[in-house]
Parts: structure tokens; sequence; C-alpha cells
């Protein structure tokens, strides 16, 4: 009896080295390698899939993401003792043959699901051979995998008719649901469509397939598996004939992700999308797709604060529209920012100390050597606060701040705090970076946005969970919590509603190339771009009209949640009241200076006084100080023989915004008349008024005639004026053009027609007005 154990034994291990060689030998075919790529929203749900080279679609799978009732019907029907045998079942084999010989054809199949995974791997004949090669391989996955494995194996490999394979793939094509969410009836169904794929479709052959799968269920109820009113139930659920479409949603994004996953090697990648919340944004795109102009796209992007996930991804309005550019990801697509940049201009200016949220600044226009910017519809307002600018966009202030903190270093700290600028080749960064003279993209505006609803630290997007978390700070909790409650008193667009509190910002690039709307409400930041893909302008395409309403109607459908007390005030910020012109608070300033009082939010206690005009000829706004006779309470110097002086103070606005002033805020600043004791002269000329000289509205000045294709000289005109105090202070349309500091005139070419209007001021504060008209000769 030993003899014949150890004889077993001995050939057994033969058999156990001869199988590890021939394993060896003939290695198994990879399982698990890459063919097709399926890209998931964050609860599973398929955005796009990607066919492999030969065209197959897989949604790969888990066990857990299938629905128990397909594993109960798949294995009851095709293979009981899948748990139990080797990878190969003898009893089976043997009943399939013994079929086969008594009937001549096959009536059961010998097949365990191990081995069927295994022919998929390994295609062969059936022939004789061809099943012994079967029954290695299927030895050789039993080897080398658990149970569980080969199972997955089967639930991605199975063919279920056409270029269909797996059962997460099988369920979305002919029932439009997950494999998690079968039903009894639909469980049959897919657990036979792999005896006869092409046979069995339910999109060609739905009677044929229906019969087969009452088989399924009949078994099942034979079996004991599921009770007889569960199947008659299930027996009266018709085959649908469905045509197999794939899924399509955030199809741009789902390419992103695609060279990654392939980059990755895997078959398929679950981002941070929520499926929901990209569904609702794509609805959104629908509805105003129509609106938007000819050939123009839309770019769309929604980042949650906390965590940086992107929850919704849109980088054309319409993906399958050709003439709308729908395969460029305008997402991605570096374009001009327009003024979205402002916001982080000031929040900088705040933190460096030279502003607070009313200080005052002049709209006017201004000339940095030869760049002379202007506001968007051509105007100019005066005296503004900080917030006034930034909330109605003004330009001329935010070059004017910028040229204080310098155009390199403002863009390298806003490539500290995310937003990457790009400027063209060799160039460098100026004064028009403000206004849109760089280039930027839509996903570094929004991670730079985010900062105003994260105290200051802005969030890099994450388009995967396992993507590490990138914070960059941008600026103080205390400056972004000001911007943050500066923007979120902009109105809507007509027609919206600001229920989630947005706090929003629009842009409109040079040419109307590009329209922007970048918001942050507390739990999330949204940035739409609209525009021609190809860079052609859409004029009068704005922002705010333009971006604005898809950003709110956005925002509306966007879920409710607890926010992350984006809103509560930082101890850094404080509310106090400040006077015009000086800037200082209310409390440190005297009555009679205080000619505007305005409610400023204060950072770290810091009050800055107005800034200084750059142009330093301009500046007079302080305190000025006089001599007055205290008998007659007019002006004397130490020329003039009054018996007493007495000192006083004016507060003067900057010179160059008196223009632009309230003739009561006019009055204030006006210094009082020489006194009688004071010495004859042009000096003292005792309260004589400021006049222009020798113009007034019926002035026409007429160009010179000149031959067709040469450049007018134009016409010069010497500006006079008279009475006043001091130098002149001269402007033509707003525009300062110079200073008549002896009073002797300033010469000005006019070279185009048109209306003019000329001003002239002085360091008294008296203004005079005159318009012109310059006339092109027939």
């Amino acid at each position: 009896m030993r003899y014949y154990l150890s004889r077993v034994a001995g050939s057994a291990l033969l058999c156990l080295l001869l199988f590890m060689l021939a394993d060896w030998w003939w290695p198994l075919p990879e399982p698990e390698r890459v063919r097709s790529v399926l890209i998931l929203a964050q609860d599973r749900t398929p955005l796009r899939a990607f066919a492999d080279s030969e065209g197959v679609w897989r949604y790969p799978v888990t066990l857990d993401e299938v629905s128990p009732l397909y594993v109960d019907a798949l294995l009851t029907y095709e293979d009981r003792w899948f748990y139990q045998h080797p990878g190969i079942n003898p009893f089976a084999l043997v009943r399939a043959g013994w079929q086969w010989l008594q009937g001549g054809r096959v009536i059961s199949g010998g097949s365990t699901l191990t081995m069927q995974v295994a022919r998929i791997l390994d295609p062969h004949e059936r022939t004789v051979s061809g099943k012994i090669q079967q029954m290695f391989r299927a030895l050789q996955l039993e080897w080398h995998y658990s149970k569980t494995d080969i199972l997955t194996f089967y639930l991605n490999l199975a063919p279920f008719g056409g270029p269909i394979e797996g059962v997460q793939t099988a369920s979305f094509a002919w029932l439009r649901k997950p494999a998690l969410a079968l039903s009894h009836a639909e469980a049959a169904l897919l657990a036979v469509l792999p005896q006869a794929p092409s046979r069995l479709r339910p999109d060609r052959y739905p009677e044929l397939a229906q019969r087969y799968r009452d088989k399924v269920l009949r078994r099942m109820a034979t079996q004991g598996r599921w009770s007889e009113d569960t199947v008659a139930d299930a027996m009266h659920e018709p085959v649908m004939r469905l045509r197999f479409q794939q899924p399509m949603k955030a199809p741009l994004f789902a390419e992103r992700m695609k060279t990654r996953a392939f980059a990755d090697k895997v078959s398929r990648l679950q981002t941070t999308l929520d499926a929901n919340i990209q569904w609702a944004v794509d609805n959104v795109l629908r509805t105003r797709v129509n609106s938007l102009p000819e050939k123009a796209s839309a770019g769309l992007l929604v980042v949650e604060n906390k965590t940086g996930y992107v929850r919704a991804y849109a980088g054309s309005a319409d993906f399958h529209n050709a003439e709308r550019f729908g395969h460029v990801d305008m997402v991605q697509a570096v374009r001009s920012p327009g003024s979205t940049l402002k916001p982080f201009l000031y929040g900088m200016a705040l933190d460096d100390g030279l502003l607070h949220s009313a200080s005052l600044l002049s709209d006017v226009p201004i000339k940095l050597h030869d760049y002379a910017p202007q506001n968007f519809f051509r105007h100019f307002s005066g005296a503004v606060s900080v917030a006034q600018a930034l909330q109605q966009s003004l330009n001329v202030p935010a070059v004017d701040i910028l040229q204080r903190l310098t155009p390199g270093v403002f863009v390298a700290r806003l490539r500290h705090g995310g937003v990457v600028v790009s400027f063209p080749q060799h160039a460098e960064p100026n004064l028009s970076v403000i206004l849109g003279g760089a280039g930027t993209t839509l996903e570094d505006l929004v991670r730079g946005f985010t900062a105003l609803a994260r105290g200051g630290i802005s969030i890099k997007p994450r388009f995967v969970e396992e993507d590490p978390l990138e914070e960059r700070r941008m600026l103080s909790a205390g400056a972004a919590w000001i911007i943050q409650e500066t923007l979120r008193a902009i109105p809507p667009p007509e027609g919206s509603i600001n229920a989630a509190g947005v706090a929003w910002k629009t842009g409109t690039s040079y040419g109307f190339r590009d329209a922007w709307a970048i918001g942050v409400s507390d739990n999330y930041t949204v940035g739409v771009w609209t525009g021609r893909p190809d860079g052609t302008p859409l004029p009068g395409s704005l922002g705010g009209a333009a971006a604005g309403p898809i950003l709110f109607d956005v925002f509306r459908a966007l879920p409710k949640q607890s926010g992350m007390n984006a809103r509560r005030r930082p101890a850094s910020v404080t509310q106090t009241d400040i006077c015009w012109p000086l800037g200082e608070s209310a409390a440190q300033t005297a009555p009679e200076h205080c000619y505007v009082r305005q409610q400023a939010w204060i950072l770290n206690g810091n009050v800055p006084p107005t800034l200084p005009h750059f142009q330093q000829y301009s500046w007079s706004a302080g305190l000025q100080t006089y001599w007055i006779n205290p008998a007659t309470g007019l002006r004397v110097t130490a020329a003039c023989n009054a018996p007493a002086r007495e000192s006083r103070q004016v507060a003067q606005w900057p010179l160059e915004l008196q223009p632009w002033l309230a003739s009561t805020l006019l009055e204030k600043i006006r210094l009082p008349a020489f006194d009688s004791s004071c010495p004859p002269g042009s000096e003292y000329q005792s309260g004589k008024q400021l006049a222009i000289r020798q113009l007034d509205a019926s002035t026409r000045l007429y160009l010179p005639n000149v031959a067709v294709g040469q450049l007018s000289n134009g016409v010069t005109l010497d500006l006079l004026a008279d009475g006043g105090e001091g130098e002149y202070f001269w402007l033509v349309n707003g525009e300062a053009i110079g200073v008549d500091a002896a009073r002797s005139g300033l010469r000005h070419t006019f070279t185009r027609a048109g209306d003019y209007e000329l001003t002239v001021f002085d360091t008294a504060g008296a203004v005079d007005k005159v318009n012109i008209r310059v006339i092109s000769q027939p």
C-alpha cells in the first residue's frame, strides 16, 4: 500500500513540476491589460468611454459594483460549482461528452467560467487540441488568481454583442443603467447574453433574447434560488429594443483624463466630477447656447472651495458643433483676462498698506510715458473710492495703482498665488497687464478666485481625489475678505438673482474677443468664458451681459450646502469712518477738513492717507497752510502790511480731480481773496475770477486742406487765461496737456475734427471750461 501511495505522490509531484514548467514556458496572457478606458464621475457614473484600437468598448467594474442578482443568476446558470472546482469541472466535461456522443450535437457545454475566461484571453479553435489548451489556461488562471479575481475577469471580459464587452458596458448599452441596479429580469438577461452575443442582441433580436432570458429565470426557480412569484413577475418584464449609445458627459474633460489614464496604465479613472452638478451645468449651456453669437463657444469650470475638487467641467458650449469649435477646450486655452485680475491688484495694495476700501482714487485722464489708458465706456468719473473703482471696473485707477506696485512685482505675486500670466516671447510685464494685456487660462483664474473664500489661500483644482493638495498664499485673510465683500455688492445681471451671495467679477478683453465672469460663493468658485475660440471679435459682447447670466444660472443650479464661514470677518478687519480728500479717519480729521465722509474697511488698524498723484506737478491733496488778516478775514503774505496774521489750513483735493468736483466742494477749498494791505501787482489780483480768454462756445477752428494720402499738421491754438492764482493747469477733453507756470499761454495743436472741452484750473482751486469745435475743410 505504501508503495502505491508513494507512486501516486511521485506522479502528482511530477505532474505539478511539468505543469509549472509548462506555465513558465507558455505564460498566461495578461488579464488586466489596458485596452479601452472609462472615465467616471465621483459616484462612478460613466462620463465617457474610449474604445481600444479594435473598437471594443469596456466599462471596467469590480465585484461590489455589480448586482448580487446578476452574480447569482450567472453562477446558477453557467457554473454552480465555480467555488469548488480547480478551473475544470470533470463531471460537467464527462456529461457534455456523453450527451454529444448520444445526440450527435452539443447539448450542454462542459466549460466552467474559468474556462470561458481562458478562451477569452487565449482564443482557440473548437477542436480537441483547442479544448486541451483551454483547460490548461483555466488551470493557470486558478494557479495565479483567486476565485474573486477570475469572476471579476469574466465580469469585464465577457462578450455581450457587437463591440460590447463586460457586464457594465452591456448594462448601460442595453438597459441604460449601472450593473449595480439590475432587476431580476435584467440580471437573467445579462447572464445569458454571452452564450450567443450576436444572436441575442436586444437591439436586434429582443424576442429571442427574452426567450433565453426566461429560460434562465425558470432555472432560477427550479434551483430554488428565486421564488416562483419573483420569477413570474420578472417574466412579465419585456426586453426593450434600445440602441447602444456611448455616455458623453464632460467630453473634453474626459478626453483630458484619458491621457492621464493611459499614462498611469489604468483602464478606468474615477474623477472628482459630480454627475448631478455636471448635468446641471450641461443643462445651463444647452439652454444658453442658442443665445450665443454665431461660431461662439463657452468654457465653464466649477471648483469646490474646501477641497479643490473639480465638480463640473465644460470645455466648450457644444462638443458636437464644429461651427462653434466644440472640440477646443476653452478651460485650458490661454486668453486675455480683461479686467478679471483687478481684485488681486487691489487686494495686494490693501496688504501693502497703500489703501483701504474707501481710499480716494482719481478716475481722470492720465498718460504714463506713451501709455494713456481709457475706461471701457470712454468717460471718467473723477473722485472714486477703491470699492467703486473695483465694482465699476474702472481702468485708470487700476493702472495708477499698478504703477505703484510695479507690473513685475504684481505678476510675480500672481504666479505665487497660482495664477500664471504669460506674455509674448521676449515681452516683459507692463501696465497693460491689468487691462488684459497678457494671457492666462480659465482654470488658473478660478484657482486664484478660490482665495477669496479661503482666507486668501488659493487651491489648485483637483481632478481625482488622489491629487495632492496644493495651496498658495495669494492675499492675507483680511484683504481677501474685504475684496470679497466689495465684489458681493455688485448687482447681478438683469434677470438674475444673487441668492447665493456671490462675489463676482467680469472682464472683457480688448476688441471684444473674450468675455469673462468669475464668481465665488461660500462653497464654490465658478468661472465662465465666452467668445470665439479662433479669436475673432464679437463686437458688443461684454463679460457682464454674455458670461454673467450663465454664471448665475450655474450658481442657482448648485446644491445648497453649509458654508465654510468665508463671510466671518477676520479680526484684522475693522470698519471706520474716513474723510475725503485727506483719506484719514474721521476721528483724526478736523470737522472743517472732512468734506466727504465715507465708511471704510481697514486692515490691521491702518488708515493710509490719500495717495500722492504720480504726476508730481499736480499733487496738492493735503493740508495747505495760508495766512489771513484777522480783522478782514482776507489772505495776506509776508509782503502785506497787515498789523497781524493768523494761520489757517484748508484740505485740498488732488488738482487733477478739481475739474470733476461739484461747485459746493470747490467753494470749500477756494482760498480767500488777498487783503487790501497787500502791494499792488498781478500776484495780488484780489479776487479776479479765473476765465479762459478769447474762446467761447461759438469758436470754430478749421483744419487746413491736405492732399489725399497726406497727414494734416493740424491747427494750433494758444490757450490763454486771466485771473485766478498761481500756475494754470490745462486739460483737453479731460486729459492733462501741460502746465502754464508763467501764465503766458500754452500752445496746443488739434489734428482731428471734433468737439473739444477745454479746462483750466489754478492752484487755488478755481476752474473754467469752454467747448469749441474743430472742423475739416471740404
